[in-house]
């Protein structure tokens, strides 16, 4: 009975006589809207019969769709969407089942007119919040269905573009829909995201020719400045916006596996593109998870094509200087271990040519100017990632680095062979290099803190190297440090100035601090820069940076100790030029008096003494007549004028000692340690480098007076030693007492708050030292002395008492217990 009454108008249910009025005769003529009030309303006033409603439009758009009737289709749909936007009940779960069927019937066509206009439904169903959540209702199909039409290849380019853009906004709508409701399906989960990514990225990759041969943005009509591109970027930015802290790697690594089927990290510029815009559209706070992945996705890329490895690290760069305002995660070393443990195997790529070190046996081909390319991306990496820190980090960051690098004062990190010296040599000069893209970003007034005793101990170490390459880096190192004005551009080139008033430079009064810097380091500074001035390998770079040194000490932390020190520090310097005990070359022996010649010239301008002043300029001019190839202006140029008659040389053309010493003694300055000539001391640094007969170097302290000084001649007798003098030399050395005290805060400070155990271990390891000493000390008390005067002439020249009675000897640390 039911079936003849439906054959029947007059007895249909009523919901079915509403749904069929809405249909006109000629579906050209559109929907009836009266009718389709009347529907709306009723479905209104009985939402129990939405389902059915929805059901029936269903049944019929199905049965239009298989005859062909595309304009009955149209009508339906806009029907659909009229009941779904005034419709909000807790029954429209059933219609939605309705409409989400007819959707899916219509995106299963093969004409793109019912894809799109599928699509524009369920956009607008999207949009809708519903009151209440559904629990059974599964998206797969629709996020597989515009995935799909992402990636459409229609024969025609403006159908194709449609199709795209539909696809792209049905994903959108999809997240929107799904994104906020927990009770909806998960869209983050790796199957929904593997899809729903790389679509979007597939269409930021792909740059119609129509769009490239658009007019500027600013002639384009709001509809030619719509573009699968645009569309696609601008819905990946709200996807990645709405990620939560747990789903940001479901949401990248499909990025990265994009990246690596299409091979685009080799090129680098989409890749870069899509973490910009990833980074962008993240919470800041969650920039470190991707960077995290990066790291990863790094590793595990370890042994691919060094132009790979390279487009990944430059994505890095990019994606740490974007985190700058957020943070780059709890794990900051591990960060810099990964990138220094790939920048180690790059260079035993290099190295062997192979990607397995240990067999040596490999099917790729390897690049070796590939391989620095990629090492110079990793050090500006690092150097973009330092840049992030705060200040505390960064110093930790620095003394990480630092301690990678091979050093011969680290007798376990040194490799023997000569394969090893070349990793060893390499990875020297890759570590200094990224440890100098760090200092250049950092920023700090506190030299004890910018440079700790570890840290600048090791720092030193390598500058007593025989590698010139890597002395220059350790003077670069330094230079950064130093510089906290921005000094150095200012006097780039080794000059004698007349007037350094035009250099316009920053000084500033030398803090409390940097006093206790300079009291504390000073002497090893002065050391090393001496020593890096008898190396026969320097070149102009060298004595450029050594000049730059000198005068970023005199500027930044100089007081009147330090600039006297300075003073000894270039006089011995140009001793060494003048005796030549190393057999420097005539280019060396130059370019070391026109640096002497610069610094003097401009210390003197600086503290400003007249009679200082004068006795500098009279010697420069002196060699502007004689012997220009003492001056900078001609040694530090392309082609330098060099004389090889330097032993010749007459007195007049060398800056003298005791007039130096007397001119400045009369306005306050020390004339006593300015007239003592500066040596300096021999230490256990100089027995473990591989520098040739480095001791043999310093022996220059045997005797206090040089027989070659150009002074000889009119220096007085040798004066007599008493005891006041040797008082004298004792209160003079202020630095000396400074470390003695500091070693022996340490000291106290050990058996105060170390534990007992580990006091009693460090006792027990210094055990065989300790008897020697104790046997030393016996040997002198039971002993006569050894001579009738009872001193002799130790290494340095210095008078010493072997006599000393046994209340006065100072027994080493940790004696007793």
């Amino acid at each position: 009975m039911y079936g003849v009454c439906g054959c029947c108008g007059a007895l249909r249910p009523r919901y079915k006589r509403l749904v069929d009025n809405i249909f006109p005769e000629d579906p050209e003529d559109g929907l009836v809207k009266t009718n389709m009030e009347k529907l709306t309303f009723y479905a209104l006033s009985a939402p129990e019969k939405l389902d059915r409603i929805g059901a029936y439009l269903s049944e019929r758009l199905i049965r239009d769709v298989s005859r062909h009737r595309y304009g009955y289709v149209c009508i339906a749909m806009e029907a659909l969407d009229q009941l779904l936007m005034a419709c909000h009940c807790q029954s429209i779960n059933l219609f939605v089942e309705s409409f989400l069927k007819m959707v899916a019937k219509l995106l299963e066509s093969e004409k793109p007119n019912l894809q799109i206009l599928g699509t524009n439904s369920f956009v607008k169903f999207a949009n809708i919040e519903e009151d209440t959540p559904s629990y059974h209702r599964s998206y797969d199909f629709f996020v597989s269905r515009f995935s799909e039409m992402c990636h459409s290849s229609h024969d025609d380019l403006e159908i194709r573009t449609k199709i795209r853009m539909s696809g792209i906004k049905g994903l959108q709508g999809v997240v929107r829909k799904t994104v906020n409701d927990e009770l909806q399906a998960n869209i983050w989960d790796p199957q929904h995201m593997d899809k729903i990514v790389p679509s979007l990225l597939f269409n930021l990759q792909h740059v119609e020719e129509a769009e490239s041969r658009s007019p500027s943005p600013l002639q384009a009509t709001e509809k030619e400045k719509e573009s699968p591109t645009e569309l696609a970027e601008r819905c990946l930015r709200e996807l990645l916006g709405r990620a939560a802290y747990g789903n940001i790697k479901n949401a990248i690594t499909p990025v990265l596996i994009h990246l690596d089927n299409h091979s685009l990290w080799e090129p680098k510029i989409f890749a870069t593109r899509c973490f910009r815009i990833i980074m962008y559209s993240i919470q800041p706070q969650h920039s470190h998870l991707v960077i995290q992945q990066l790291l990863g996705h790094l590793d595990a890329n370890s042994k691919s094509a060094a132009t790979v490895r390279a487009g990944i690290v430059e994505v890095l760069s990019e994606a740490a200087v974007i985190a700058a305002s957020g943070s780059v995660g709890p794990t900051v070393l591990e960060v810099f271990n990964t990138l220094l443990r790939q920048l180690r195997l790059s260079i035993d790529y290099a190295l062997t040519g192979s990607y397995n070190c240990i067999t040596g046996v490999s099917t790729k081909i390897i690049k070796e100017h590939e391989e620095r390319m990629f090492q110079e991306a990793v050090i500006k990496t690092i150097g973009s990632f330092a840049s992030t820190l705060p200040t505390y980090q960064q110093s930790e960051v620095m003394a990480f680095i630092m301690n990678k690098v091979p050093l011969p004062s680290s007798q376990q990190s040194i490799e023997a062979g000569k394969a090893g010296e070349n990793r060893n040599r390499l990875t020297q000069i890759m570590l200094l290099k990224s440890l100098l893209q760090v200092s250049v970003g950092f920023q700090c007034s506190n030299m004890l803190t910018a440079l700790p005793s570890a840290f600048l101990d090791r720092l030193l170490s390598a500058a007593l190297m025989e590698d010139a390459e890597i002395r220059l880096f350790v003077l670069e190192i330094l230079i950064s440090f130093i510089d906290r004005h921005d000094n150095r551009q200012k006097f780039s080139t080794i000059s004698t100035i007349s007037d350094i008033s035009v250099l316009k430079l920053k000084v500033e009064k030398c803090s409390r601090q940097d006093t206790v810097f300079m009291k504390k380091h000073s002497q090893q500074l002065f050391r090393h820069i001496y020593l890096i001035c008898k190396e026969e390998s320097n070149i102009q770079a060298h004595y450029e940076a050594l000049y730059s040194m000198l005068v970023l000490i005199s500027i930044e932390l100089a007081n009147e100790e330090v600039v006297v020190d300075l003073i000894r520090l270039v006089l011995a310097v140009q001793e060494i030029a003048q005796i030549n005990e190393d057999n420097l070359t005539a280019y060396n022996r130059c370019a070391l008096f026109a640096l002497g010649a610069a610094y003097l010239n401009l210390i003197s301008q600086l503290i400003t003494v007249p009679t200082f002043c004068q006795h500098i300029h009279e010697v420069i001019q002196m060699r502007q007549k004689e012997a220009p190839y003492l001056l900078p202006e001609d040694v530090f140029v392309e082609r330098p004028r060099l004389s090889k008659s330097l032993d010749r040389l007459g007195p007049e053309v060398f800056f003298w000692q005791s007039k130096i010493s007397e001119v400045l003694g009369g306005s306050g300055y020390n004339s006593d340690r300015l007239s003592t000539p500066y040596v300096p001391q021999l230490t256990d640094e100089d027995r473990l480098s591989k520098r040739k007969s480095i001791g043999e170097t310093i022996s220059l302290q045997v005797e206090v007076e040089s027989r070659n000084s150009p002074e000889r001649e009119q220096r007085a007798p040798a004066e007599e030693i008493t005891y006041e003098t040797l008082k004298k030399a004792i209160v003079d050395s202020v630095a000396v007492e400074e470390q003695e005290r500091e070693r022996r805060r340490q000291v106290v400070e050990k058996f105060q708050k170390a534990p007992f155990e580990e006091i009693a271990a460090h006792c027990g390891a210094r055990a065989t030292l300790l008897q020697s000493k104790l046997n030393q000390i016996f040997e002198i008390t039971i002993r006569p002395p050894p001579s009738p005067s009872g001193t002799i002439t130790a290494a340095y020249g210095q008078p010493q008492n072997h006599s000393i009675p046994v209340y006065e000897m100072k027994f080493p640390d940790l004696c007793v217990y």
